[in-house]
């Protein structure tokens, strides 16, 4: 315990760790006010890229913590750098929310439907046949098939609903194609995420609540990893994986107990 609770930071997750859909989970206001107090260097990073970090920093400001928006990294972001890396002011037809738009749009990647460099899905609550239609002619015109993240589905105050994995499989199979997903488990959004602490990876924790996406890449990524059981994966999950988290706990305000 000693060990990670004089880690300099933490990147953590947000769904399953920090709220589910719009309830904040026990423990969480206590362990990002002992990260405030301590002055430890975090981030929150999310496979989700329905919210801007503006927009991440006033949902936990309505359920009581206050959270600049700069403490937050995203998927949408994240996509947006790697689309940015790869092929410069290149064109996108998205399906997905306006913050995922928005990140391409700082990125300087434009809409456009009629001959994209690639098709980018997100998760998205405007999911419609036509649009997996048009997906499906763009891509099998050449478009390359981008998911921000490979989550199959989410935990939601409402339960598990579908997230990016789900929404972009009819695309894959009827294109014959495979998308290449930039969210975790992919390390990109870690190495992201140490980029803007500033940090070294054995001067971090990862705390994540899916053993598929979070624990894997923070393994992947040499980083210090913690699990909890607040989400999607329960106990008795653990053993059903070929890794383990180095550390398990309840919730995240545990941590500091």
């Amino acid at each position: 315990m000693e060990e990670i609770l004089n880690k300099k930071g933490f990147i953590c997750d947000m769904d399953g760790v920090i709220y589910h859909g719009n309830q904040i989970l026990d423990g969480v206001e206590a362990f990002v006010n002992w990260m405030i107090e301590k002055d430890k260097m975090f981030v929150f990073l999310t496979n989700s890229p329905e919210k801007t970090p503006h927009e991440l920093s006033m949902k936990l400001e309505r359920m009581g913590l206050s959270v600049s928006p700069d403490h937050f990294y995203t998927s949408a972001m994240a996509t947006a750098e790697f689309l940015n890396s790869q092929n410069p002011g290149c064109t996108a037809y998205v399906i997905g929310e306006a913050a995922l738009t928005k990140a391409l749009y700082d990125k300087h990647i434009y809409m456009n439907d009629v001959n994209p460099d690639y098709v980018v899905v997100g998760e998205t609550r405007t999911y419609s046949f036509e649009k997996i239609e048009k997906a499906i002619e763009l891509v099998n015109s050449g478009a390359k098939l981008i998911g921000a993240n490979p989550d199959i589905v989410g935990p939601t105050e409402h339960g598990i609903m579908p997230a990016t994995g789900s929404l972009i499989a009819p695309i894959e199979i009827a294109t014959n194609r495979k998308a290449y997903f930039v969210g975790k488990p992919n390390p990109l959004m870690l190495r992201h995420g140490l980029k803007k602490l500033g940090c070294h990876s054995d001067e971090i924790a990862f705390i994540g609540d899916r053993m598929d996406t979070d624990i894997i890449a923070g393994i992947e990524s040499n980083i210090d990893t913690v699990l909890v059981l607040s989400g999607v994966t329960s106990k008795e999950d653990i053993d059903k994986f070929p890794y383990r988290p180095k550390y398990v706990f309840g919730g995240v305000g545990e941590i500091i107990k």
